[in-house]
Parts: C-alpha cells; sequence; structure tokens
C-alpha cells in the first residue's frame, strides 16, 4: 500500500503519519500552506517529520484561502475558553464557528485525491478523530464515508481515505502515538504559531489535558526546555 499522508504537523495528523508509515510501503507527505497563523511551525515542523523518517514532502500553497478571513487565518481573535469548559458543547460549537475554514477539509481531501491518482498511491490519510468531530462536520464518519462515495465516481483509479485515528478522542491519541514512538516532539498544535505554544488556545488546552490524562509529559514541551 502507499499512503499521501495530510501533515500539518499537528498531534493528529503526527501520530496518523506514524501509522501510515509503519503499515504502508511508502508514503508521501503533502503540507498546505493557506495563510494560518501557524503555518511557518507547522510547514517547518513537518518538513523535519519528513526529513528525520525520510519521506517524501511537499508543501501546497493556497493563496486564495487568504481572501477568508476568520481567526484561524488572521482575521479576528481567536476564541478563549477555559479547562473545564472543553465538553460543554453549545460553547465548543461557537469557537468551532470563530477557527472554521470554509471547506477546508473538503479542498484538502480531493488534493491528496488528485495526487494519489496521479502517483498511483491507494490511501489519503488524515489525523480526523472523535473530538473534533464533536463541533467540526468535516472529521465525523459520515464526511468520510461519503467523500469516498464520491471518489468512486469522480477519480478513476479510486483512492480512499483513511481516518486510522477516527474512533479515537486526544487522549486516546496521545496514548497511542507514545505507543508507536510518532515524533510528537516535532508536533504543533497551537493556533499561534511564536516560539512557545500559547496554551490558552482551545487546541493547547485540549492537547495538555490529553497528556495529563495518560499521566505523561509533552514531549514537544520537554524539548523546548532545553
Amino acid at each position: 500500500m502507499k499512503s499521501i499522508v495530510l501533515l500539518s504537523s499537528g498531534l493528529d495528523s503526527t501520530v496518523a503519519f506514524k501509522e501510515a508509515y509503519h503499515r504502508c510501503d511508502e508514503v508521501l507527505c503533502v503540507t498546505f500552506d493557506y495563510g494560518q497563523r501557524a503555518r511557518e511551525k507547522e510547514l517547518g515542523f513537518s518538513k523535519i517529520i519528513c526529513e528525520r523518517f525520510h519521506v517524501g514532502h511537499i508543501i501546497i500553497d493556497l493563496p486564495w484561502y487568504r481572501i477568508f478571513r476568520g481567526a484561524l487565518t488572521g482575521g479576528g481573535e481567536l476564541p478563549k475558553i477555559s479547562g473545564n469548559e472543553l465538553d460543554k458543547i453549545e460553547i465548543t460549537r461557537k469557537t468551532a464557528e470563530q477557527v472554521w475554514v470554509p471547506a477546508r477539509n473538503v479542498v484538502f481531501l480531493s488534493i491528496g485525491a488528485a495526487l494519489a491518482e496521479n502517483y498511483g498511491f491507494d490511501l489519503i490519510v488524515t489525523g480526523f478523530d472523535a473530538e473534533e468531530a464533536a463541533t467540526f462536520p468535516d472529521n465525523t464518519p459520515e464526511f468520510v464515508e461519503k467523500f469516498n462515495d464520491m471518489l468512486k465516481c469522480g477519480t478513476l483509479k479510486h483512492p480512499v481515505v483513511y481516518t486510522p485515528l477516527i474512533s479515537l478522542d486526544k487522549a486516546g491519541i496521545v496514548k497511542r502515538g507514545l505507543e508507536i514512538d510518532a515524533p510528537l516532539e516535532w508536533s504543533w498544535s497551537c493556533y499561534e504559531g511564536k516560539e512557545k505554544p500559547c496554551m490558552v488556545c482551545e487546541s493547547c488546552l485540549r492537547r495538555k489535558r490529553a497528556f495529563d490524562l495518560v499521566d505523561a509529559k509533552d514531549p514537544l514541551l520537554e524539548r523546548l526546555k532545553h
């Protein structure tokens, strides 16, 4: 099996990458620059991961996405919540709307499918998970199922979207990442792209809670201490 991995260097995509790396004969990673706040970190960390594991890496620039000025692409303030609000669905649905990038996963997966078909790859691997599926409809099993149905008639070679983490929450992803020695020290979850994670955005809070729940130290934070 040969896989195109959509790698943002986020916690989820980094673990999904390592799953694909173990299971597939060949891996090609794709990272997108769509004007996101943390693009320099995401592009840099993804490049390091790919160099470390000696896999191909393509960076695709999507400059037209910059017309959508949402919070994630610098058009407004990032939402702020407290750690005890992470499971309050009425709050997190609103924060999801604030960081929503229109049709992002539709676009990313379509590009992944084009690359897979062109290069003869079988799978398009993503880090979709159950925790984000609660508020992001393009992370759900239903979305993946319907997208795969579309690929049956939208491509000639019929690559398949593969989501190895789709039944896991963030704690489960951390646990799995530690088990398979995923390069978590080079994963970046923060919405911001500063020298260190802000530790106050929702993505940072979810990551911190996940490591706390499995009683493990975050390899990224440990690396940044030195």
